[in-house]
């Protein structure tokens, strides 16, 4: 197998987990805003956004692991590569996985859909950032012309 599908996957999934992430975060905040209970929702999608992001991770750390030789770290498309796009990305996948753990833990219903928010949507910033759109620097330095 020559990582040709895992790669497809992986950037086919970026989409999903975008659009989950981003709905599960403006949900809580706005929950959040109008001083109402926690949906459920609201609370699955929160699950389904976590899950997303693991898989994602899964996928794309088994990329990294078959493709780290080719990284080159002396050009900024393989620096990028090998340091900030996996290392943001598993900050950001901390952040939604602390998100959803803290707000299990709270007691109230506010603090529930405040950190599940905050977490949710900081992730959602920095999967933005540390993803090679095509267009942007990176996406044309690591040869991303298509949005798949």
């Amino acid at each position: 197998m020559d990582g040709h599908f895992f790669i497809f996957f992986h950037s086919l999934l970026r989409y999903g987990v975008i659009l989950v992430v981003a709905a599960a975060g403006l949900m809580h905040l706005q929950g959040l805003l109008f001083k109402r209970p926690i949906l459920n929702g609201e609370r699955m999608l929160a699950i389904i956004g976590m899950v997303l992001c693991h898989v994602q991770l899964v996928i794309g750390l088994i990329l990294y692991a078959t493709r780290f030789k080719y990284y080159d770290h002396g050009i900024p498309a393989g620096r990028f590569w090998k340091f900030e796009h996996i290392g943001m990305m598993v900050i950001a996948i901390v952040l939604i996985t602390l998100g959803r753990s803290l707000s299990k833990r709270a007691k109230e219903e506010r603090a529930k859909q405040l950190r599940v928010a905050i977490f949710y949507l900081i992730g959602l910033a920095i999967i933005l950032w540390a993803t090679p759109w095509p267009g942007s620097m990176y996406g044309i330095l690591t040869g991303r012309h298509s949005w798949l």
